[in-house]
């Protein structure tokens, strides 16, 4: 936590030097998951209740004048996630998170990141009695979320596949109705940076989207293993602009909601 708390501080002193322009202008998920036991049998669509009633969701949150997001950096550390030519997922979720943090905090959000450098969260996990150093990973994302009081979650991640003619962004979301339409919101927006139309799809594999009470999503920015996504999302301007359309996408979903 302490490491957190430094390297946020650090991250905001570099907020007064970032600009304001707002000009930053279905496929096969690769992802290994860790899903929770479950008997009951789900439908595949999803469902458009909440996970709780409105007033006790409003009521269990803290005081903040602003709605506060979560943004979860996929990977890290000893973990470097998928890669393509040398360049390492977890690098590119860390640069364009930290972009989308700065950009969302110069608008007046109120934003928590739980990586903004090169480890894995599983280091801070001394908790879990388990040996497994993802099952570590992973409960120590989801054990923040409960931590701080969050109203929305946006993990960030980079895909991959075989096929190398596969690109453009795939939102993935939970079985419920608030991140169906975040998930909706942000893939919108992507789309329309990428010139791509690929619908949101349901996380139904995934422990963060299985485990995380709040609306949550993952938002897999484009595919390594494609050459026009990866000259994207491997360049600082073309970070700026995927930054630029999840932010987009939060901030109408939570003028919506």
């Amino acid at each position: 936590m302490l490491k957190l708390l430094s390297a946020t501080m650090a991250l905001l002193i570099g907020l007064s030097t970032l600009s304001h322009s707002t000009a930053f202008a279905s496929a096969g998920i690769q992802r290994e998951s860790v899903s929770s036991p479950s008997t009951e049998k789900q439908s595949e669509s999803p469902s458009l209740l909440p996970l709780m009633d409105g007033d006790a969701y409003r009521s269990s949150h803290h005081a903040f004048a602003t709605p506060v997001i979560l943004l979860d950096v996929g990977h890290g550390g000893i973990d470097g996630g998928t890669s393509a030519k040398g360049v390492l997922e977890k690098d590119i979720n860390l640069a364009i998170s930290q972009k989308l943090y700065l950009l969302l905090r110069s608008k007046g959000y109120a934003v928590i990141i739980n990586r903004l450098g090169d480890y894995a969260l599983s280091d801070d996990n001394r908790w879990l009695n388990s040996r497994s150093r993802h099952h570590r990973d992973l409960a120590q994302r989801k054990s923040l979320s409960e931590e701080v009081s969050t109203d929305i979650v946006v993990s960030i991640h980079a895909n991959w596949s075989k096929k190398a003619a596969i690109r453009g962004p795939v939102v993935l979301h939970q079985k419920e109705g608030r991140s169906y339409l975040l998930a909706e919101a942000i893939q919108s927006r992507l789309n329309d940076l990428y010139g791509t139309r690929h619908g949101v799809e349901w996380g139904k594999p995934f422990y963060l989207l299985n485990q995380v009470k709040q609306p949550a999503v993952i938002v897999e920015t484009g595919f390594l293993s494609n050459a026009k996504d990866l000259t994207m999302i491997n360049d600082s301007e073309g970070q700026k602009r995927i930054a630029e359309a999840i932010a987009d996408g939060i901030i109408f979903y939570l003028s919506a909601v």
